[in-house]
């Protein structure tokens, strides 16, 4: 088996992985760049569309992408199924003063192209929005949370701040790159945060989990080593694993089409961070904690 000196490079990589959070948390700063937020989270106008006869969502988007809205593309907006020959449409146009026009052009080429389909509309408003966006971000940190008590109980706190902290590098550094290339933030992206949230602790506790078991085998060795031998182990499964996983997501990202590149871009780069961090941002963290505590107790003893 190959060894690599994983904590070795951890001096160089760590400031390097801190400055990657820094330059990210400065791209949220809706001054610099900011999120662009989607139609869940800025309101905006929803048709529901009752057709005759069964149509799908592409002919639905084929439709709306004869509308001139300025600037917005409305092949973008949400088109979900809601019942039998029935779909909800989403878009952006949510001021009824500015986007009176583009709403009753949608409106006038559904029931051009769908003589037979019943359109109503209604508007959505920005404070149901702003309930959306907080009940996203509460379930993120409800899902943190969760976290960090299991694992505190499957190990120790310094597993679980260890591991928190890798997670919350991996979402800072996924939001910035949203932020750097304008992707737009959905509630399907919180989705892709929530999976990619799992995935990373899920690869961390399996680094922790043989860090624990080779610390009961071997106490002689020095943590250093165990801490580097551990993540040698977990190596090939690491990648086998990402690797796996990355396939279909760079096959989403290319044929899924724009609805689903902000849920791509989001996996794809949780993956990457996800699998660095867990070998270079939670095991340095867990390793530079124990050191401090050991300093700590040989201080007192003396």
């Amino acid at each position: 088996m190959r060894h690599i000196d994983f904590l070795g490079k951890a001096k160089f990589l760590v400031p390097l992985s801190l400055c990657l959070v820094l330059i990210s948390a400065v791209l949220l700063v809706p001054g610099v760049r900011g999120l662009k937020m989607g139609i869940d989270f800025t309101g905006g106008t929803e048709f529901t569309v009752k057709f005759a006869e069964r149509v799908d969502s592409a002919a639905i988007r084929n439709v709306l992408g004869t509308v001139d809205a300025g600037r917005l593309d409305l092949r973008t907006s949400k088109v979900q199924s809601a019942g039998p020959n029935t779909f909800t449409i989403t878009t952006q146009l949510l001021n009824v003063e500015t986007d009176q026009e583009a709403i009753n052009k949608i409106e006038a080429a559904l029931k051009a192209t769908f003589p037979k389909a019943e359109v109503n509309r209604e508007l959505i408003g920005q404070q149901i929005s702003k309930e959306l966006a907080q009940k996203g971000l509460l379930a993120i940190l409800i899902a943190m949370a969760a976290m960090l008590v299991y694992i505190s109980w499957r190990f120790r706190f310094r597993y679980a701040v260890a591991a928190i902290l890798e997670l919350v590098h991996d979402v800072t550094i996924a939001l910035g790159v949203f932020a750097l290339f304008g992707l737009e933030f959905n509630l399907e992206t919180i989705a892709a945060f929530l999976t990619l949230v799992g995935y990373s602790l899920n690869d961390t506790i399996v680094v922790f989990d043989r860090i624990r078991e080779n610390l009961r085998l071997d106490q002689k060795r020095t943590l250093f080593d165990t801490i580097n031998l551990s993540i040698n182990q977990s190596l090939t499964r690491t990648i086998n694993t990402s690797a796996t996983t990355l396939l279909p997501i760079v096959v989403l990202l290319f044929l899924g089409g724009s609805v689903l590149r902000g849920f791509s871009v989001a996996m794809l780069v949780g993956i990457i961070a996800g699998t660095y961090s867990s070998w270079y941002i939670g095991t340095p963290i867990l390793y530079w904690w124990a050191r401090k505590a050991d300093k700590t107790r040989a201080g007192q003893k003396t």
